[in-house]
């Protein structure tokens, strides 16, 4: 094998899973011991065979939606945005904050720690060798990652490093050898794509230390600063080895220089930061680029660990919260508890049958859907709001980096089964934001309060609708529902009903949707005249339908068209963001029937659809057809079952399934993209997924396990559990023969979200062979 390999390591001695293959099954597994965080842990836009990479997540400990992650770095520049990527070769720091599976360069990867010994060296370097530092390779062969657990050894420096997480703080705990030099040391300055523009450190006591990173959008980070990420990290770190000789590095960094992505990793930087002089004798320290050291003598085998509070609110909500989860335990405690969090939350669907592979697939898939939202809120409950005030959440949990563009597709559809609460959680988060900021709109893409702007439409508005009418509202609707308006109001179709360059198609048939997702609250909170105005906003997406080229086309803003390229359906960024009008075109998911009308019907859209699967190439990379590496075709599979062909939905979701993700690194073949990407196989390989996110219909395809059982939150549903049942689950049986709800014949390829939350059995007969007469000729009227 290739890079795919890799070693996982579980708490339980009695359960190693150190390959891919399927050999040594366990029956007595629990779900976090399936997880491999190593999928998808590369950034490699040469194995991607474009731009966007692949995965990009990370494979640290971390706790479920916790706030941190404490994760090997091996890169500080370019689109890195985990700050790894299992290619390279040596690791330059161990970061507790970081971001997963997202592009626009990233941000994060605060509070670089590094074990070191001999000479102090106060910069990373490059892996290149042209400046040196103090990174070091590592032995592939010894990594080990698994839930709520990292672990690698240092070859330069012979040191063994493992890692583990709490919802709110973390620990490193490193095997030292004989050395009378050894030391730990932390780059305060640290930030992946950029870094923090001012620190401050405080020698607490003979074992503490405390203090913050200020990243604004100067440092770069988000976007390279376009992302306007502006937030500070506090930290509580607790030494178990006296802080006796000890001392800081302070770069004098010119006023005049950039701070950004490119900059800080250049040669002139590297080198000011390398001349640092070293400081003693001094308690505390702010500067513009600090870096922090202990050294002391160490023994064989000597083990020295470090316990760390994160905060975004301020000193003492990082040493609250480092005293309220980990103070007193020791390192195999805490990687303990993380290990049951996860499998707690990994247990609320519980996947039977199917090979170790796919289960490892699953699991980890479900693993990185519940990374975000994560928690934005101290222990207390404490968080910086969008006015850069303290405000308190009771009745909630603050969260952060809410990647809309991407996630309203699958990953929160996912969770109002599953994790209703934190969808809750999620709208509360967004309606405080608005109201907090004085901008009264919803942000489409979140972090850390900044309105970042990136990618299009108004996805919130999406979350919230589906939210609403699945029955999950514990929120000010009300608030929420005039924010809902005011996005459209200043993003939408406008009176002109459709939007202009440069992505007129895909901004226009978004806002079309999210429209359409108004007027559902709308009936929900008996609006009338509010609701039939959104639905009629919602058919803008007639506005940009050009009968004479039998598709969808471009506006400028005068109205006219766009000028027609001979490749105009397959050209990239031709009136769409990241896609082709092949691909976002079919995007019209409130009103599929009438979008098939606009294609010619239902036997002409079909073929359409065939042969845009049918050209998609079987390694499932980047391309102009079938584009699983990107979000706006995430819905199309199951289109089929709206176009009388629902063994189609079947046989294209199991293939995607079994192309698209893998066990190995390159196994997500697009960015991870905070969660959607996992989201879409979950509920894929459950055999649901929905086509029209705001409407509580599921569409029923094919499922992977035989038995998957879905536990359900008795706080917000009637149910208990819903189960489905596969019957003749063998990997060429793709195709549904018939079905049973509750023990009763079931003739629809899709069901209804009660359904689901009610509780009871959905049981599916499984065949080598297309039923055709099964979920067929079935009613698809326009959603109301």
């Amino acid at each position: 094998m290739n890079k795919g390999i890799w070693k996982i390591c579980f708490a339980s001695l009695s359960l190693a899973i150190a390959s891919c293959s399927s050999k040594n099954f366990v029956d007595e597994s629990t779900p976090s011991d399936y997880v491999n965080p190593f999928i998808g842990a590369s950034t490699s836009v040469g194995d991607a065979g474009v731009y966007h990479g692949l995965g990009k997540t990370f494979p640290g400990a971390a706790t479920p939606f916790g706030m941190v992650q404490v994760s090997p770095n091996t890169i500080t520049g370019g689109d890195n945005s985990p700050g790894y990527s299992y290619e390279h070769k040596t690791i330059e720091g161990f970061a507790f904050t970081q971001m997963s599976g997202v592009g626009w360069y990233g941000d994060l990867g605060n509070f670089l720690v590094m074990p070191t010994t001999g000479e102090l060296k106060k910069i990373a370097g490059k892996e290149d060798g042209s400046i040196e530092g103090y990174r070091s390779l590592y032995n592939k062969q010894t990594e080990i990652a698994s839930a709520g657990y990292y672990s690698a050894e240092l070859s330069d420096y012979n040191i063994k490093v493992e890692a583990t997480a709490a919802p709110h703080s973390g620990m490193l705990k490193f095997t030292f050898p004989e050395n009378d030099q050894s030391r730990i040391q932390i780059d305060l300055a640290r930030r992946v794509g950029g870094t923090s523009t001012s620190q401050y450190i405080k020698v607490v006591d003979d074992y503490t230390i405390q203090g913050w990173m200020k990243c604004t959008p100067d440092g770069g980070g988000w976007g390279n600063g376009d992302g306007q990420a502006n937030y500070t990290v506090y930290f509580y770190a607790q030494f178990s080895k006296p802080l006796k000789e000890y001392g800081f590095w302070s770069a004098n960094i010119p006023d005049d220089w950039q701070r950004k992505r490119d900059d800080v990793i250049s040669i002139p930087y590297l080198t000011k930061v390398s001349e640092s002089p070293i400081i003693k004798g001094e308690k505390e320290l702010e500067g513009k680029h600090l870096g922090f050291f202990s050294e002391f003598s160490t023994k064989k085998d000597e083990k020295v660990t470090l316990k760390v509070g994160i905060s975004f609110v301020d000193m003492d909500g990082a040493e609250k919260n480092l005293k309220a989860e980990i103070a007193e335990k020791d390192f195999e405690k805490i990687r303990q508890e993380a290990k049951e969090l996860w499998n707690r939350e990994l247990g609320k669907i519980e996947a039977t049958g199917a090979s170790k592979d796919k289960k490892t697939i699953f699991y980890t898939a479900l693993y990185h859907t519940m990374i975000d939202p994560r928690i934005y809120a101290d222990i207390d409950g404490r968080y910086i709001g969008g006015d850069g005030n303290i405000h308190i959440s009771k009745d909630f949990t603050k969260r952060t980096i809410f990647s809309g563009w991407d996630v309203f597709r699958s990953q929160f559809p996912l969770q109002t089964i599953i994790n209703p609460e934190i969808v809750n959680d999620e709208i509360n988060s967004l309606v405080t934001l608005a109201e907090q900021s004085s901008k009264k709109y919803f942000e489409r893409w979140e972090l850390m309060n900044a309105y970042s702007g990136c990618m299009i439409g108004n996805p919130a508005i999406s979350v919230l609708a589906d939210a609403y009418v699945k029955g999950i509202r514990n929120y000010d609707i009300d608030k929420a529902y005039e924010y809902a308006i005011n996005s459209s109001d200043k993003f939408g179709n406008g009176k002109q009903g459709f939007t202009g360059p440069p992505f007129s198609i895909s901004n226009t048939l978004e806002h079309a949707y999210t429209d359409w997702c108004i007027s559902q609250i709308a009936r929900e909170l008996g609006k009338t005249a509010d609701e039939l105005k959104y639905i009629e906003k919602g058919q803008a997406y007639r506005n940009i339908f050009d009968p004479s080229k039998g598709w969808f086309r471009p506006r400028n803003a005068d109205g006219s068209w766009e000028d027609w390229p001979e490749d105009a359906r397959i050209k990239e960024w031709y009136g769409c963001i990241e896609a082709n009008s092949y691909q976002q075109g079919w995007f019209v998911p409130h009103d599929i029937p009438g979008m098939i009308e606009l294609m010619g019907g239902k036997d002409k859209a079909r073929e359409d659809l065939s042969s845009f699967f049918d050209q998609t190439p079987k390694n499932m990379l980047w391309n102009n057809y079938y584009n699983h590496a990107n979000e706006p075709v995430h819905l199309i599979p199951f289109l089929f079952n709206h176009l009388d062909a629902p063994w189609l939905t079947q046989k294209w979701t199991r293939y995607i399934c079994d192309k698209a993700y893998s066990n190995s690194v390159e196994g997500i073949v697009g960015n991870e993209d905070v969660g959607q990407m996992s989201a879409w196989y979950v509920l894929a390989a459950t055999g649901i997924h929905p086509s029209c996110p705001g409407n509580t219909r599921y569409e029923i395809t094919s499922p992977i396990f035989d038995k998957i059982k879905f536990k359900l939150d008795l706080k917000y549903f009637k149910g208990k559990e819903f189960t489905i049942i596969t019957h003749d689950n063998l990997p060429e049986n793709s195709y549904i023969q018939r079905a049973t709800l509750n023990g009763m014949e079931y003739n629809k390829c899709y069901i209804d979200f009660s359904d689901i939350t009610n509780g009871g059995t959905l049981e599916l007969f499984m065949g080598n062979s297309p039923n055709k007469n099964w979920g067929t000729k079935v009613p698809s009227p326009s959603f109301p």
